[in-house]
């Protein structure tokens, strides 16, 4: 199922599961004017697709749940760092538990990441073993600490 093949009703049932991922199917099936098996139906291809990858639960304040703090950080690689380095930096992010998430995006940053770490020395920590570590051949990191989830 490509993005093309996704017909009005797909869009409007993906709109809601972002919303409430716990949602009966028959309420949703409501929503979208269909009856249950149907629309269990199109949730199941959707998953299936891979385009529906999991469901999650999004704290209320991730901080009183767990200690430490956030981080955002935007990474640049160096410009001719080549594909070896972005390689070699992907392992270190996928193998790291600290990393909430980690984006490749376009722009003067090549990586946006969510990383939770103890505290500020922690981050301090990490941030200079990665840029010391020449198989990534980082050009710099800027951080930003989340200071409260607004939406």
């Amino acid at each position: 199922m490509q993005n093309e093949k996704l017909d009005r009703i797909d869009l409007k049932i993906l709109e809601i599961l972002q919303k409430d991922g716990r949602i009966s199917y028959q309420r949703l099936a409501e929503y979208i004017h269909l009856t249950p098996r149907p629309c269990q139906e199109r949730v199941r291809k959707l998953e299936k697709a891979g385009i529906i990858k999991g469901y999650s639960a999004i704290l209320q304040s991730a901080n009183e749940v767990q200690t430490g703090i956030i981080l955002q950080l935007q990474v640049a690689l160096a410009s001719q760092s080549g594909r070896a380095a972005q390689e070699a930096f992907e392992k270190e992010i996928r193998e790291r538990n600290d990393i909430l998430s980690c984006w490749l995006v376009s722009g003067p940053f090549d990586y946006m990441i969510r990383l939770r770490c103890d505290d500020m020395d922690a981050y301090r920590t990490i941030s200079n073993t990665w840029l010391a570590n020449s198989l990534f051949r980082i050009e710099k990191i800027v951080s930003s600490p989340e200071m409260a989830v607004i939406k």
